[in-house]
């Protein structure tokens, strides 16, 4: 069973910057692309950005390009999403998603029916 951890969560004024991570353990996690998703109230969950198994290939979801960016840690087994000049929009609980399949390729990153594990979500909030 594969448990995700994220943290980091708060609350920030608008133009400033958070950092999430999100502690993966119970599986080789150096397999497995993970991802960081979004969900604002009313909302659908929606992709924000991923990190292929090896950390060589990031996406990210146009409204976060150049703001955010997805790194992670094989030793540590932790993905993290650094987010600079944050925006009200931006206001959401995040998921981190560790992806089902082994060595995927980016084609289905931002698909969320193709993370098998998720993690509880932790809120950011963006004041304006």
């Amino acid at each position: 069973q594969v448990q995700l951890v994220e943290s980091g969560g708060g609350l920030v004024h608008a133009g400033g910057s958070l950092r999430l991570s999100c502690a993966a353990s119970g599986r080789t996690f150096s397999t497995n692309a993970m991802s960081w998703f979004r969900q604002a109230p009313g909302k659908e969950r929606e992709f924000v950005a991923a990190i292929s198994y090896s950390g060589r290939s990031s996406y990210y979801t146009d409204s976060v390009k150049g703001r955010f960016t997805i790194s992670r840690d094989n030793a540590k087994n932790t993905v993290y999403l650094q987010m600079n000049s944050l925006k009200p929009e931006d206001t959401a609980v995040y998921y981190c998603g560790s992806h089902r399949r082994a060595y995927s390729d980016g084609t289905t990153y931002s698909r969320p029916g193709e993370y098998d594990y998720w993690g509880q979500g932790t809120q950011v909030t963006v004041s304006s």
